[in-house]
């Protein structure tokens, strides 16, 4: 599939835009922008960090719900699977990220912008990961 000039704009952009979001609160509170960190910090709302993490889940949610209202598409794909599934499914990558002291993305955007060690390792494990599983669901290993 071929990308237009349009679209590597609005990559170039959106890349940039996840740059500074991921900074901000670096270097302003000395804190990892990390969702599954604030997700869990959403827990205690009666803490500042819990009223701001509780804030930042609903804007995720919020922001999904407007994207899907307004009708526009994307890699967004219809599937048959329930919301009591889906709830699941979000409690336990929820519960993974947690575990392994982060998400995918939260080690590969945060974790390597700041030089860490243990992000590189995790990313590293995640990607090869997932290119086995990429070969072995295509039947090419």
């Amino acid at each position: 599939m071929e990308m237009s000039a349009m679209s590597y704009q609005n990559e170039i952009f959106g890349g940039l835009l996840i740059g500074v979001a991921s900074a901000i609160p670096l270097l302003y509170e000395g804190r990892i922008a990390g969702v599954s960190g604030y997700a869990a910090s959403a827990m205690r709302p009666s803490s500042s960090d819990g009223r701001t993490g509780l804030l930042l889940v609903l804007g995720l949610m919020i922001g999904g719900l407007l994207w899907r209202l307004t009708g526009a598409e994307g890699s967004i794909q219809a599937t048959s699977q329930g919301l009591g599934t889906w709830a699941l499914a979000g409690l336990l990558v929820g519960w993974g990220s947690r575990m392994g002291g982060g998400c995918t993305s939260g080690h590969g955007v945060c974790g390597l912008g700041r030089l860490s060690p243990r992000s590189l390792v995790s990313v590293l494990i995640f990607m090869g990961i997932a290119v086995v599983t990429n070969l072995l669901l295509r039947g090419v290993a």
